[in-house]
């Protein structure tokens, strides 16, 4: 497996693999979040195709109750899901703490929807510790042209980074 920063031809592969509702998906959304310099958007590849993605929010969390001042990682995703806990999920956040490091940060935050224990329990295993609940809201224009708003119970996680030698 390999990690690499996505590149431009990325996204229509990453939509071909691992599509997302949306006129604009989510791939192109984070893809030009990149090109602004408001992230990092990190891509799994095996054996040529993707199969997971993460990104770096350098600017944190939008949620008003997360007022912790860090990046966050999010949209970590696996995809298909027979890859699923295969350390994949864990390359991506370790390739995102990285990034934070290289720029001398201490401290990295990480959204989980309360929903969803397999991902809260991989957070805790990696050292992450539960902060704030809070609600995360986005919203997407759908094919049709109606405006979709997805909000998500979730807590917020922090870790504290090791800094290297």
């Amino acid at each position: 497996m390999e990690i690499t920063v996505c590149a431009p031809a990325d996204v229509a592969l990453l939509d071909q693999h691992m599509g997302s509702p949306g006129v604009t998906s989510f791939h192109a959304r984070r893809f030009a979040r990149q090109e602004a310099g408001e992230c990092t958007y990190l891509v799994a590849w095996l054996d040529g195709r993707p199969v997971g993605h993460t990104e770096m929010r350098w600017l944190g969390c939008a949620a008003p109750d997360v007022t912790v001042d860090c990046p966050e990682i999010g949209g970590l995703g696996v995809w298909p899901e027979e890859l699923r806990s295969r350390g994949i999920g864990t390359a991506l956040i370790r390739a995102a703490e990285d990034l934070a490091r290289e720029r001398r940060l201490t401290t990295v935050g990480i959204g989980v929807g309360r929903d969803n224990p397999r991902a809260a329990a991989l957070y805790a295993r990696l050292g992450y510790r539960s902060l704030v609940d809070y609600v995360d809201r986005y919203a997407y224009e759908d094919h049709d042209g109606t405006t979709r708003e997805c909000v998500e119970q979730c807590t917020f996680l922090v870790k504290e980074l090791p800094q290297g030698c």
